[in-house]
């Protein structure tokens, strides 16, 4: 392992996490009135009225009328997750009562979250203060963060014996090429997080998938991300049912995993394919090239989940590992605001959703199953984008090359400015 994680292995967090009693006291405190009310959201948008009325109680005591995210889940097996994360963590409480059922962060997501909140300063000048380096410092602010949601998931956790209510955190990004130094680093992350319900999130690279592997057979739940085409999502079920094989455990219902198929993005770079073909004939396939691609992931999903293999391996308590809509959001005015949830709703499923989307959604969206209809169709949308031209394997390659380096460059920032904000708080007290 780099120097990273050896150096972060001993941290704490500073600040006592949320536990479940503390939890149900913020739950009582909030307790909404049937009145429009707006709640602050991650520090950013305010997420509307809409979800805030979900957790409203009528004069009866029953709750108001389920949202379209409950439906999701309970009609359609769609496990609906929030995208975002910051202080205080008490935010998501409306967000869970409107039917979210996990949490999703990323080393971008924390960036904003630090950079644009003074809710992390006095923790941060705390551990600054006791000596902490920057980068030392993120990690007890994002594991406090990460601490305090599992926690307030922990319940659907619960009820759901491990298959829902999860909190997912990423490894260092600059250890998207290094192989060992991601086991060491999710083995730590899992270790010094210590709660059932967190999932350790690893990049599809090619230096990384052997690293998925290795850390399910530690027996450590995963969430892949940043997975952008179909062989390199077979590469990562493939990690996946081998790490089960190999962990030498009799119960395997504790192990878990996601895989984090990327949507959105597709289309951003494939339509600016098609524009640049210009032809009738393109420009026609303009918007439809993510969602076919991901239906014909969710029929690999149901090819890779079946058999004797797979079998063999249910009978010692295993799950599948769940296809992850990310990137929902739509990036292009003109396509519907729902399009990446809409599109592709199905059992065994889940979507995480940023603000818009998930306020989109909750407003306007259709809940009917969609994951598995018109496959045909998609099949023909994937072929004549190939006809074109267009290679699925080197657009899944430089998507994959941009997030990651997204993710660094987001990391790398962000221990810039706590840098300069301890050399300043130091500066202070010279």
């Amino acid at each position: 392992m780099t120097g990273t994680v050896s150096k972060l292995a001993a941290p704490r967090p500073a600040a006592p996490p949320l536990r479940p009693a503390s939890i149900r006291a913020a739950a009582i405190a909030f307790a909404p009135s049937p009145r429009r009310v707006s709640v602050s959201v991650a520090g950013r948008a305010r997420i509307p009225s809409v979800i805030a009325m979900a957790s409203a109680k009528e004069g009866n005591g029953a709750p108001t009328k389920k949202t379209s995210l409950h439906d999701l889940y309970e009609l359609q097996g769609l496990s609906p997750w929030y995208d975002n994360l910051c202080r205080p963590v008490t935010d998501l409480l409306p967000l869970i009562a409107s039917g979210v059922r996990g949490v999703t962060s990323n080393p971008t997501i924390f960036q904003k979250a630090i950079s644009s909140s003074s809710a992390y300063d006095d923790q941060f000048k705390q551990l600054i203060s006791g000596g902490k380096d920057a980068e030392s410092a993120y990690w007890e602010l994002v594991i406090k963060d990460i601490q305090d949601a599992c926690s307030l998931f922990e319940p659907i956790y619960d009820e759901t014996d491990g298959a829902d209510g999860y909190v997912s955190v990423e490894v260092s990004p600059r250890l998207a090429n290094d192989t060992q130094g991601t086991v060491e680093a999710a083995k730590w992350l899992h270790k010094v997080v210590n709660r059932p319900n967190v999932y350790i999130k690893i990049p599809a690279t090619a230096e990384c998938v052997p690293s998925i592997r290795e850390v399910i057979a530690n027996g450590i739940s995963v969430n892949v991300t940043l997975i952008f085409s179909i062989a390199t999502y077979e590469a990562v079920i493939d990690a996946y049912l081998d790490g089960l094989e190999a962990s030498g455990l009799s119960d395997l219902s504790r192990v878990t995993s996601v895989a984090s198929f990327f949507v959105s993005r597709v289309d951003t770079l494939i339509d600016k394919m098609l524009e640049k073909i210009g032809t009738p004939e393109a420009l026609a396939l303009r918007g439809k090239a993510a969602v076919a691609q991901a239906k014909l992931a969710n029929r690999l999903y149901q090819k890779k989940f079946s058999g004797p293999r797979w079998e063999a391996l249910a009978k010692k308590g295993a799950k599948k590992q769940r296809l992850l809509w990310a990137s929902t959001g739509v990036k292009n005015p003109a396509y519907p605001d729902t399009l990446y949830i809409d599109s592709l709703i199905g059992p065994d499923t889940v979507n995480t959703m940023p603000d818009q989307a998930l306020q989109a959604f909750i407003d306007h969206g259709t809940v009917s199953r969609t994951v598995d209809a018109n496959v045909s169709e998609a099949e023909g949308v994937y072929s004549a984008l190939e006809k074109l031209g267009i290679d699925w394997a080197e657009v899944g390659k430089q998507l994959e090359l941009e997030g990651v380096d997204s993710f660094k460059k987001s990391f790398d920032s962000l221990l810039v400015s706590l840098q300069e904000k301890g050399n300043s708080l130091k500066t202070a007290t010279v």
